[in-house]
């Protein structure tokens, strides 16, 4: 494939997520707009999953570049060389493997020459291959400058922020949520806290970090973020995944909003790599019953795991409920569903990129944050005024009660609905006027940090 005659050659290398692959790929389709020729790197079975995105008639000015990890681990086959259906025990396995491919991550360098690498939060020695390589390396954070900028205060290895209050206090963990965060980044893999990747990811890009969010609705927190790290922090905008054109898998969903009032349906669903456990569901499912609100729900399971849904719900749920709720097992079209007149909330878990799909769509958010950066999304969720977020019970422990979560979505969709949506519209307005000039900002940024 030719790449002569592009602005800019950029490697891309995001973490081995969902979560992290898909709006790396959305700001690669941002970035062939202003003639940079992208190429994204990383394992076999994750660029398998995008592969049908990207054909070459539609983007030929982006290349996947695979990225082979060591097969001599043997809890870890090719198939899970990826977050996707990896089992818990193995996500420290995976980072290891990731780090042990450095060498091969500098041969695939050394081989395109790229003129800017722009990589992920796990893999802090991508910067340093490139700079080996005077290439110049940049971090892209698909979280939002607010999570981010809190958890830099908090866990930054330097106590003089850590210490102090966070000061921008609509933004914080509960003592729950903040003990299982701190678990997470107190834990090592190949002898690395999780803590110091994030922490060193960040100080080790060069002048700038590009941030995917929103410049307005962030303002004040990407600036609280610059000062902490003492680079610029550019916004790329909402990335938002164009809805699906596949008429056979999405015409069940359109056909049975269709027969629905508008704004009198919500959509539920807690993300492509968060599992409920069966308390969770049982409770989610109480709370969508005793609301009596249309719902279309997605449930999944991990993969290997032989669980029937009816299994997990209320004895005689799906009955009960057949009239004014679709209960979907895997997978829905979200931004196909979002946009429909239809839905008036989205019950989600609060991962970044479902926030912006909701701002971006004008859909309230229910905020049922599960873990990570979700909580302190959630809390920006209210701050803003584009939903609300359902209390846990009062043991500490962040269970979910049914009874709060059919009283928020009933507020969000019925009481307080009119008000959340005008909210909303202005955001999603707000958006859609700035239109790509955000991407135009970054692509004169990356002009400049390298020169051309």
């Amino acid at each position: 494939m030719g790449s002569k005659g592009y602005d800019l050659h950029v490697l891309m290398f995001p973490w081995l997520a969902h979560g992290h692959i898909s709006p790396y790929l959305e700001l690669a389709k941002k970035l062939t707009q202003t003639n940079f020729f992208i190429y994204l790197c990383s394992t076999p079975i994750n660029l398998l999953s995008i592969k049908n995105q990207i054909c070459t008639k539609t983007f030929p000015s982006i290349q996947l570049v695979e990225l082979n990890l060591i097969t001599s681990l043997p809890d870890l086959p090719p198939h899970y060389h990826t977050t996707k259906s990896l089992p818990l025990h193995l996500q420290a396995t995976l980072k290891t493997a990731l780090d042990m491919a450095k060498p091969t991550f500098a041969n695939i360098l050394s081989t395109l020459k790229p003129d800017l690498v722009i990589y992920d939060f796990i893999q802090p020695w991508a910067p340093e291959v490139a700079s080996q390589l005077n290439i110049p390396a940049i971090h892209f954070m698909s979280m939002g400058s607010a999570a981010t900028s809190y958890l830099i205060h908090r866990f930054n290895s330097s106590p003089t922020t850590s210490e102090m209050e966070f000061p921008l206090p609509a933004v914080y963990y509960q003592e729950h949520e903040y003990n299982k965060m701190a678990q997470f980044l107190e834990s090592y893999s190949n002898n690395l806290l999780n803590k110091d990747r994030f922490v060193q990811c960040l100080h080790r890009s060069s002048n700038i970090i590009l941030i995917k969010t929103f410049g307005e609705i962030e303002a004040k927190y990407t600036e609280y973020l610059s000062f902490m790290l003492g680079k610029e922090i550019v916004p790329v905008g909402v990335l938002m995944q164009e809805s699906s054109n596949d008429d056979d898998k999405d015409s069940m969903f359109v056909e049975w909003l269709n027969n629905k009032e508008r704004s009198s349906t919500v959509f539920v669903s807690f993300g492509s790599e968060y599992y409920m456990s069966r308390e969770e569901i049982q409770e989610t499912a109480l709370g969508l019953e005793l609301s009596e609100v249309n719902f279309i729900w997605v449930i999944r399971f991990p993969e290997g795991e032989e669980i029937k849904v009816d299994d997990v719900l209320p004895q005689g749920f799906l009955e009960r409920t057949r009239e004014r709720g679709m209960v979907v097992e895997g997978w829905a079209p979200q931004v196909k569903i979002l946009e429909h007149s239809s839905i008036g909330g989205f019950v989600s878990h609060c991962g970044w990129s479902s926030v912006l799909e909701g701002m971006m769509l004008g859909v309230p958010l229910i905020a049922m944050p599960m873990h990570i950066d979700q909580p302190l999304n959630a809390r920006l969720v209210v701050e803003l005024g584009v939903g609300m977020e359902v209390e846990r019970d009062e043991s500490g422990n962040g269970n979910l009660v049914g009874g709060n979560i059919a009283k928020v979505i009933k507020q969000v969709v019925v009481q307080k609905g009119v008000e959340l949506r005008k909210r909303m519209t202005e955001i999603s307005a707000s958006m859609r006027n700035t239109g790509d000039k955000e991407i135009s900002l970054v692509a004169e940024k990356l002009l400049q940090l390298c020169n051309k």
